[in-house]
């Protein structure tokens, strides 16, 4: 069996790997920097070399060689080698550049161990015979580090359904698939049919937004389409609609869900055949365009109702990306936060506003119907309305405060309803629980009464955070990876495995 290599400059995480690792019956190699790897990679004699591994894990930052520097090395010396790159800093330009140098997944920091072993597996597995080239004939890695976006959204990101939206663009960043992106309004989908027009073959040439749902229905056939001279009054001259003039890059078609049913036939034959008529026209046109769709509406339950087409549903369902709201994000609130409230001060030419701690677990709490593009209104009215720098919970917009009064406001009876329970009461029945333990001479009564405790915290966080471990976490005041660990030792990961997957 082929050892396992493992390149990250913190010990503890190369500990936690090497006993995982072992425990599974992989032999481990580890290495603290970029370069004694390199040296090790080549001192490999050969393909039939026993010291050749069989999967490389490695972090990405690090002093000295980083990690994307390192899968450069290594795709030039091993070019079917499996690298699974790992690091605490989550962004969507990492990943993309990962996976343009052949990454074959991306890990972040913190995660489940038991996942991490299994995905190691399935790599080693996937891993063809020959995995040692020739130095002198080996491709020099494609792809380098993507441009920044410079946007808030697409900013380092502790969500693990961002970091899976991340990891998606990376892997579509060589293909010309066709994607269609559901969120709630505010989600950013548009930022991310950006990202993913500049991060495929298709950056140079243009991309082209058109909102299905703001432009009048009897307009949008020529917006899209172009039209002829004299084609309808007012028509002057001869225009080139939206899909001539993306031709060699993205269309973008946002909201839709909306389309008119007549003009869903007309894309549909489009995208079919890849030509098109302009409005009053008699002579095909060719464009070669890639889609990126986007809505809002459960375009499944519209398809049912009959308001969609089917057969073009499916056309445009090849690559479905989900954007999750930001309630399910919580974890990511304050760092966006933070970079609205920079911005909106740089606009405005006035200090940068600070939410205190109470503020910002104010900021956290709240639900943000409007999602993103709430938030951000919020740090503007933030900006120019709260009294000084130091911002508390009194300076908060209306919305939020209206939001805390109702979550903390009693629950109203009636004269037969029992009263809600004490939250002191719990502290009486634990010292009853307590006293009959000990009057029974019960072994290690406060080990196992602070297992049950934690156990109980545990299962409670997880249930009032959807199953989601980093809002879990956040909630009950702990690192990630505590809780992953916790849930191992307590025996509660069977019961909040079901709920992550959903």
């Amino acid at each position: 069996m082929n050892t396992i290599w493992i390149l990250d400059d913190e010990p503890g995480m190369r500990w936690v790997l090497e006993k995982a690792l072992d425990k599974a019956g992989w032999p481990v190699r580890s290495f603290a920097d970029g370069v004694t790897l390199k040296t090790a990679l080549d001192a490999l004699a050969g393909p039939e070399d026993a010291n050749r591994p069989a999967v490389l894990v490695s972090d990405i930052r690090m002093p000295g060689p980083d990690g994307l520097s390192v899968l450069a090395a290594v795709r030039a010396r091993l070019p079917g080698l499996p690298v699974i790159m790992m690091t605490a800093y989550t962004d969507l330009d990492t990943t993309v550049a990962a996976f343009e140098q052949g990454a074959f997944d991306y890990l972040a920091k913190p995660f489940d161990i038991q996942a991490a072993v299994e995905l190691i597996g399935r790599a080693a597995q996937s891993a063809p015979s020959h995995a040692v080239a020739d130095p002198a004939q080996a491709a020099p890695a494609e792809g380098g580090t993507a441009p920044l976006l410079g946007e808030a959204e697409m900013a380092p990101s502790q969500s693990p359904a961002m970091q899976d939206v991340f990891r998606a663009i990376g892997r579509l960043s060589q293909s010309g698939a066709t994607v269609l992106i559901t969120g709630e309004s505010g989600t950013g989908k548009e930022l991310v049919a950006r990202a993913l027009h500049r991060h495929s073959r298709r950056a140079a040439g243009p991309f082209v937004a058109v909102n299905a749902a703001a432009i009048p229905r009897d307009l949008l056939e020529a917006e899209l389409f172009g039209h002829e001279r004299g084609a309808f009054t007012g028509a002057v001259q001869s225009r080139r609609g939206r899909f001539e003039e993306a031709d060699g890059g993205t269309l973008f078609l946002d909201e839709i869900g909306d389309m008119p049913a007549e003009l869903q036939t007309r894309l549909l034959r489009v995208l079919a055949e890849g030509a098109f008529y302009r409005v009053g026209g008699a002579r095909p046109v060719q464009a070669d365009v890639r889609i990126v769709a986007a809505t809002h509406q459960p375009l499944e339950e519209r398809v049912r109702a009959g308001l969609f087409r089917a057969d073009l549903f499916h056309r445009l369902n090849v690559i479905r990306l989900r954007l999750p709201p930001l309630r399910e994000r919580r974890e990511d609130i304050e760092s966006l936060a933070r970079h609205f409230l920079a911005r909106s001060a740089a606009e405005l030419g006035v200090p940068v506003r600070r939410p205190d701690a109470a503020a910002l677990q104010a900021l956290r709490r709240f639900d943000y119907p409007g999602n993103i593009r709430q938030l951000e209104n919020i740090c503007q009215w933030l900006t120019v309305m709260a009294p000084s720098a130091e911002v508390g919970v009194e300076d908060l917009p209306p919305e939020i405060l209206d939001a805390g009064d109702a979550d903390r406001a009693e629950p109203v009876t009636g004269p037969d309803e029992a009263a809600p329970q004490s939250r002191s009461d719990w502290r009486a029945e634990l010292a009853v629980e307590a006293q009959a333990r000990l009057a029974r001479r019960e072994p290690c009564v406060m080990d196992e009464l602070l297992r049950d405790f934690e156990r109980t915290l545990l299962r409670a966080g997880l249930e009032q955070a959807g199953g989601r471990r980093g809002e879990a976490a956040l909630r009950l005041g702990i690192g990630r990876n505590t809780l992953t660990r916790k849930c191992q030792e307590l025996g509660v990961r069977q019961e909040t495995d079901q709920s992550l997957e959903d």
